[in-house]
């Protein structure tokens, strides 16, 4: 969950993270906290030159104002991770006030002396200040600031002032202003009111065309970097505590709700850490909607801190509630970077309502991924390829497409084309070019990655090139009545017959069944080995005898499942995959391509779109609007994140299935939100059709069907509470659910 993606940037954080290390460990934040007027001394005293000779505190600052010459994506890896740590004193309000003076055109000597540590800086987020202009242009300043951070210990203070109609922000010397220290929530941290009595503040001061937007962002990013590194902290803390705390005989991180609770963390601050490492990146590039990813960084990052350590002080139970533990320190902290950022705001409402407003109004951020270059040979490969499969069509195109190994790129030659990460893409950027659609393969796309990795080459040559050229469709008759998400419980069984096997049983909530030409199916060989020994995985012809499909209705009344009734069914040899009572492994590969596959496509069409034109037709300007639309923006920078991870070569890490879980809920709020919009209409049934009516009013009985439909998202490919526990497990690394007791009898001796 950390920002640091590429290999340098993972560098930069390592550095930072040994600096915290040696320079600001636990006991010192505690005697800080013990005393702030301390911790602000040492920082001043100790903890600023350090970082100064580090170049931390100018990273973000050009070169010719003493800085490093990056830009905020940097600074941002360096705030997480003195963020982390609960470093003490003015380091934050001192970047932030220098990254305000450069975007306000006020760099220079002011920013010298905040680069090099021999000056504190602090921002008025919000102010009571009036301003009018002398005759030489000089700006007299009256008013307060309530609460700003850092400000004691300041040297400098950056301030909005308004003037004639206009926010004018002003740098004032400390010296000039009446500071005076009140107490913080933020033990580790001084604040103070700031008091002006017609300060003259020179137009070298002035900080013209800053807007207070401007402000804001800068403040999103850089108080939105501590607190992704906070709630990072909050999750490995909390994790690590459930890993070794037992009760009742057994580790907490072993029960279900201990569990839940730290994969929800993780995905919390997963979300947090994409939406700020993309608004650091939109203003580094300037891009025109990064008042759209800045917003998405303040209604996602200091909520994931404020929750994530809220988490972690109920795991931790008495201990985290003590004053002894540190968990406190950081709840504080988080609890104070939410007040200090919703001070940043100059509209009406909060930064919920910015996103909705914003969105509403037509803005959104484009989530896309620059390739790198150099791959020009490589295009003009791919494209000279492809220009020979543009003038086919249908069946012709589609066995060019299979033949050609485009539609499962990544997978090995004759079947794929044995691409990288890169390559995928580039395939992709030009598939779309060339207006080439690949097919979408549905369960085959599930089953030719477990037929290359274990099948025979008889059966790849059988099965993969008909799949590939979508002549063959493909069902997976997995689940069952008495087993759902718990496969390994299965009780259809295999029988060894001459020549095969005949395979008996019923499985439900097959998709296409009553079209696939043939299935994937386990089955239970050897009743006497252990749950998850004794399973082969078969290939089943749909037309054979024993095979019967019976439709099931779902609760919108369609039917988009199956049941299906399997009575003796016979299986020849030569369509076994892999080893008898071997098929656990084979199936877990299918699974695996499931979740993949789902993550990315599950939506039913429901997105952003759709809901920005039903509450534009409702006049709504709900802040649940703007935090659906962050969310949104998270969940597809989080697969962005993914393929940079993937280009560089580093695991992808938790990403799969925090994005299934994020979409697919995503999916049920958007119907529920826009349903609860169509008023009265809501109580419709039977809609079918668009978002809006022939009206132009919200379409309650399309939007009462989707509400109904989507509540298979959250079931279908592995439930909620299976991909908490994935995420719990496989990347917390929290302990198992222990074994169940079998049911089955012992074999006859």
């Amino acid at each position: 969950m950390a920002l640091a993606l590429t290999d340098e940037h993972a560098q930069l954080a390592a550095s930072v993270r040994a600096w915290a290390e040696r320079n600001s460990p636990p006991d010192s934040v505690r005697a800080a906290a013990d005393g702030s007027d301390r911790g602000a001394a040492r920082y001043r005293e100790v903890l600023a030159p350090s970082l100064a000779e580090q170049g931390l505190l100018g990273l973000h600052l050009p070169e010719a104002d003493g800085g490093q010459g990056y830009g905020l994506q940097e600074l941002a890896i360096a705030v997480e991770e003195l963020g982390r740590a609960l470093v003490a004193g003015g380091f934050v309000p001192t970047v932030l006030s220098s990254a305000v003076l450069v975007a306000g055109g006020g760099a220079g000597k002011l920013v010298v002396p905040l680069a090099d540590g021999s000056r504190n800086g602090a921002v008025a987020l919000r102010a009571q200040l009036t301003a009018h202009t002398e005759a030489d242009g000089t700006l007299a300043v009256s008013g307060t600031a309530g609460v700003v951070l850092g400000a004691p210990g300041a040297d400098i203070v950056i301030m909005p002032a308004r003037a004639e109609n206009d926010t004018v922000w002003v740098a004032v010397d400390a010296t000039s202003l009446e500071i005076t220290p009140v107490d913080s929530l933020d033990l580790t941290r001084q604040v103070g009111s700031v008091t002006a009595s017609d300060v003259l503040v020179p137009a070298d001061r002035q900080l013209g065309g800053l807007k207070p937007e401007s402000v804001a962002n800068l403040a999103a990013v850089i108080l939105g970097a501590e607190a992704v590194g906070i709630a990072d902290w909050s999750v490995r803390t909390a994790a690590e505590y459930a890993k070794i705390r037992h009760q009742f005989g057994r580790p907490i991180g072993q029960f279900q709700a201990v569990k839940h609770r730290c994969a929800r963390m993780l995905v919390a601050a997963e979300q947090a850490a994409a939406a700020v490492w993309d608004a650091a990146r939109a203003i580094d590039a300037g891009d025109a909607d990064l008042d759209v990813a800045a917003a998405a960084a303040a209604v996602l990052a200091v909520e994931a801190a404020v929750s994530c350590t809220h988490e972690c002080i109920q795991v931790l139970g008495g201990i985290g509630y003590t004053w002894e533990h540190e968990a406190h320190l950081y709840y504080r902290r988080a609890m104070t970077l939410r007040a200090l950022l919703d001070s940043a705001v100059t509209w009406d409402g909060d930064w919920k309502d910015r996103m909705a407003g914003l969105a509403l109004g037509g803005a959104r951020r484009q989530v896309r991924l620059e390739l790198p270059g150099g791959n020009e040979e490589l295009r003009a490969s791919i494209r000279a390829e492809l220009a020979g499969i543009t003038g086919l069509h249908g069946a012709e195109r589609n066995a060019a497409l299979g033949a050609g190994g485009w539609v499962m790129p990544h997978m090995p030659k004759p079947w794929g084309r044995g691409a990288g990460a890169l390559e995928q893409l580039v395939i992709d950027e030009e598939l779309r070019a060339a207006g080439i659609h690949v097919p979408n393969l549905a369960i085959g796309a599930w089953v030719v990655p477990a037929l290359i990795q274990y099948g025979t080459p008889e059966q790849q040559q059988r099965f993969l090139p008909p799949t590939l050229r979508l002549e063959v469709l493909w069902c997976q008759l997995f689940s069952e009545p008495g087993a759902g998400s718990d496969l390994a419980g299965l009780t259809t069984r295999a029988e060894r017959v001459d020549g095969g096997w005949k395979i008996t049983g019923q499985k439900i909530w097959t998709s296409l069944a009553q079209y696939a030409a043939w299935a994937i199916c386990i089955a239970r060989t050897d009743p006497a080995q252990p749950r998850h020994d004794g399973i082969s995985y078969f290939l089943v012809d749909m037309h054979s005898p024993g095979v019967d499909v019976r439709p099931l209705r779902d609760i919108t009344g369609d039917a988009n499942f199956n049941q299906v009734f399997l009575d003796g069914v016979f299986v020849p040899d030569d369509c076994v995959v892999g080893e008898i009572n071997k098929g656990w492994r084979i199936a877990r590969t299918t699974l695996a391509n499931e979740r993949v596959s789902l993550a990315g496509s599950w939506t039913f069409g429901n997105g952003v779109a759709e809901l920005v034109q039903v509450a534009n037709a409702a006049h709504e300007r709900g802040a649940r609007i703007g935090e659906l639309v962050a969310r949104d923006q998270a969940i597809s920078l989080l697969g962005v994140r993914a393929t940079i991870k993937q280009l560089s070569g580093t695991e992808p890490g938790a990403t799969g299935s925090v994005r299934k879980l994020l979409s697919m809920r995503h999916a049920q709020e958007i119907a529920e939100v826009c349903w609860e919009m169509s008023g009265q209409a809501g109580a419709l049934g039977g809609g079918r059709g668009s978002a809006l009516g022939a009206d132009g009013q919200p379409n309650g009985g399309h939007w009462s069907r989707q509400v109904l439909m989507t509540e298979a998202l959250t079931i279908g490919g592995g439930t909620t509470d299976i991909q908490l526990n994935i995420i719990a497990e496989r990347i917390l690394g929290l302990p198992r659910d222990p074994e169940p007791p079998s049911d089955r009898s012992e074999p006859d001796r």
